[in-house]
C-alpha cells in the first residue's frame, strides 16, 4: 500500500526498546524479497555493535541499514567491508546544538543522515516513532553543514509535512506513527500525506514509510 501511493522506500522495524511497528526478522526478510528492486528497503536496527548488525542484514537482506542508535563497537568501515553495496543511514536524534556537531562528525562515513526526535538518555530509549517534532532550525543547520542527503523524521503528518519541507529542504521525509492511528497503516492518511508533499514540489522528495 505504501509503494502504491508513492513511497520510494519502506522502513522495516526490527526489535526496538520502544515505539510502534516492530516486526519479526523473518517477516522483514519476506518483505525485502517481495518488493521491486527500485524500492529502498530500510532495516531499522537498535543494535550498537557491528557484528550484530552484520548478522541481521545477512539474514534479512535489505538494501539499506538505518542505525537508530550510536555505534559503540566497531565502525562504519567495518560495515562497508562486510556488506558491500548496502547503504548506511545514521539516525541523529536532534536534541540541541550538540546534534549538529554529531551529524557533521558522522556524515563523511555514511550515505545519508536521518534526523529524528528520539531520546537515547532515557531508561527505556526512544529511538523513533515518538510522534514529536524537533527544532527544524537545527535540522536546517545540519542540512546546510554536511554533504550527504538528509532525511527528516519526527512528528511529520499530513498537516505539517509541507511546512517541514519548505523550512528544512531535506532530500526526503520519513513517516511512521502519524499514519498508524490504530497500529496499522491508514490508507486515507497515507494519501493525504503524499498530497501534501505534492503541493510544495512537483518533484516529490523521497519518502520512507515505516
Amino acid at each position: 500500500m505504501a509503494i502504491e501511493h508513492g513511497a520510494d522506500a519502506i522502513g522495516l522495524v526490527s526489535a526496538m526498546p520502544s515505539g510502534p511497528g516492530p516486526i519479526a526478522e523473518e517477516l522483514i526478510a519476506e518483505i525485502a524479497r517481495s518488493v521491486p528492486a527500485s524500492i529502498g528497503t530500510f532495516l531499522l536496527t537498535c543494535k550498537q555493535d557491528v557484528s550484530s548488525i552484520i548478522a541481521q542484514q545477512q539474514f534479512v537482506r535489505v538494501n539499506t541499514i538505518q542505525i537508530c542508535d550510536r555505534l559503540v563497537e566497531g565502525g562504519y568501515d567495518d560495515l562497508r567491508n562486510a556488506l558491500p553495496g548496502v547503504k548506511l543511514v545514521q539516525v541523529i536524534h536532534v536534541t540541541g546544538s550538540e546534534s549538529v556537531d554529531e551529524a557533521i562528525a558522522i556524515a563523511p562515513f555514511v550515505d545519508s543522515i536521518l534526523l529524528d526526535s528520539g531520546n537515547q538518555s532515557l531508561a527505556i530509549k526512544e529511538l523513533g516513532g515518538t510522534g514529536r517534532v524537533h527544532d527544524w532550525r537545527l535540522s536546517r543547520r545540519i542540512r546546510e553543514s554536511i554533504n550527504v542527503p538528509i532525511f527528516l523524521a519526527g512528528g511529520l503528518n499530513p498537516e505539517n509535512v509541507a511546512r517541514a519541507i519548505e523550512e528544512v529542504r531535506p532530500f526526503g521525509v520519513d513517516v511512521c506513527s502519524s499514519l498508524r492511528p490504530q497500529g496499522g497503516l491508514d490508507r486515507d492518511l497515507l494519501v493525504s500525506f503524499f498530497e501534501a508533499i505534492d503541493k510544495v514540489t512537483s518533484n516529490p522528495n523521497e519518502a520512507i514509510v515505516n
